[in-house]
């Protein structure tokens, strides 16, 4: 059996009500093609939502329960790793080359994609010197097509794909190799994944004008590729991880579980760093999502109602609410905090910002023992800011140590966030005759749906609610 030519285009916090007159590429590709809601897991989050659909499982059984968690074996968190053997579960491609041994299929930045079994991966992979400098750089297998991407489409834009300037030039990027990688390797299955919603959506939230911008911008990369790979005769599908909905406000779980005396610091030239190993309690904060780890099971009970407790948290998850959203994997906390639909999670511990750690003000998303979106401004208190950051660097050229510190400690800057489950995202394909005929589609569904595209799956698509 030799499977069809697919692409799919990971278009990030694309959701059903936001398509219309400023995305006339996507509607069309849903008009003559369909549409369906997705729903997603919780968290509603990249790292979850990818492995679900490209594993058709669980978090409880592919173990990716949030973009990071607590390894208990090392005391440490860690998130945004890279390494697909953080994946449990067969993956769509390798489904897929037991239908069709000359099957093949490309990567570029769905994340988990080093040490991966796809044919060609291309991910992000700054270079850190050991003076503190990083510089723009991807990783590829093979490795030689790193050098033909940079020498056709220059430097990776690693500080537009992140960070205070992240804007559409990361996505174009993507795309143009993405185009290229499909020329020129050929391969069966294309997966892209296309960021550039996702920034201002949390910057700005998704009622502001501004954004009509961003999803013409994103509508036109992405319908350069729709429009060259079906003039190819490829099928394809664009769906969304998650959608992203206003919020009001952050909540602070780690400053509440220090303040009751669970989470400890530690004083580090007169900054504090978390002290994971000997908290009694702390979160990893994850947009929505928080997981809660607590070190003695009898002080569960006693923790689980101090969240409960907190204003802005809808749900606390104990080990039956975790099974009843697939989310019982040993990685997890012993409970998930959720927040309230217009609130969202700060990994913040320090009750005071002259102790907060040096990375606090800086672009550091492996550092930091959570997610950060604040990284995504500049500190408005900054006089003349282009002045600044270029005089941080001119430091830098010049070999004097020096810190990024240009980013904020203000959490009302946000204005969206995801990470609970909802129906906002969408699945778009070419082929309507191969999405079910009602209903959403549920994420881990995602799997057999692509195998049908790919015409390696011939049972017709059911939608379904997975628990």
């Amino acid at each position: 059996m030799t499977a069809r030519r697919t692409v799919v285009i990971n278009v990030v916090g694309l959701s059903a009500d936001l398509l219309g007159a400023h995305t006339p590429n996507l509607t069309a590709l849903a008009r003559e093609g369909g549409m369906r809601p997705l729903e997603t897991v919780v968290p509603a989050v990249t790292c979850t939502a990818q492995a679900s659909m490209l594993t058709g499982t669980m978090p409880r059984e592919h173990g990716c329960v949030a973009n990071g968690w607590y390894f208990r074996d090392l005391a440490e968190v860690f998130l945004w790793r890279q390494s697909n053997r953080l994946v449990g579960g067969e993956k769509i491609w390798e489904a897929a080359r037991r239908h069709d041994p000359s099957f093949t299929c490309a990567n570029l930045f769905w994340w988990y994609n080093m040490y991966s079994s796809v044919d060609l991966a291309v991910t992000p992979r700054p270079i850190y010197w050991a003076d503190g400098l990083k510089v723009p750089d991807i990783y590829t297998e093979p490795a030689e097509v790193r050098d033909e991407l940079v020498r056709r489409f220059g430097e990776f834009p690693l500080f537009y794909f992140w960070g205070p300037n992240a804007d559409i030039r990361s996505s174009r990027w993507i795309a143009e190799a993405a185009r290229y990688v499909y020329d020129t390797r050929h391969p069966t299955l294309t997966l892209v994944y296309l960021p550039h919603l996702d920034y201002d959506l949390q910057r700005l939230g998704p009622h502001d004008a501004k954004i009509a911008t961003d999803l013409r911008a994103i509508d036109d990369v992405a319908g350069q590729l729709i429009e060259h790979v079906r003039r190819d005769g490829a099928r394809v599908v664009v769906l969304s991880e998650y959608e992203i909905g206003a919020v009001s406000g952050a909540v602070h779980v780690n400053r509440a579980l220090r303040e009751a005396g669970l989470l400890r610091v530690r004083v580090e030239l007169g900054l504090e760093k978390l002290d994971a190993g000997a908290s009694e309690a702390f979160a990893v904060a994850d947009h929505q999502v928080a997981h809660v780890y607590v070190r003695q099971p009898e002080r569960v009970r006693e923790v689980r109602a101090l969240l409960a407790g907190l204003a802005g948290v809808a749900r606390v998850l104990d080990d039956e609410g975790k099974r009843a959203l697939g989310l019982d994997h040993p990685r997890s906390g012993e409970l998930v905090a959720l927040a309230a639909p217009d609130r969202w999670f700060t990994y913040y511990y320090w009750l005071d910002d002259a102790r907060a750690p040096e990375f606090a003000r800086t672009v550091d998303i492996h550092r930091k023992p959570g997610y950060d979106p604040v990284e995504l401004f500049l500190d408005p208190t900054l006089r003349l800011p282009p002045v600044q950051v270029g005089w941080r660097l001119a430091k830098k050229m010049l070999g004097f140590r020096m810190l990024m510190d240009v980013i904020p400690l203000d959490p009302s800057l946000v204005r969206g966030s995801h990470g609970v489950a909802t129906t906002g995202p969408v699945l778009i394909s070419s082929e309507a005759e191969l999405l079910p005929r009602e209903g959403a589609v549920h994420v881990t569904q995602v799997k057999d749906l692509l195998l049908r595209h790919l015409g390696l799956a011939s049972q017709p698509a059911r939608a379904m609610r997975v628990q």
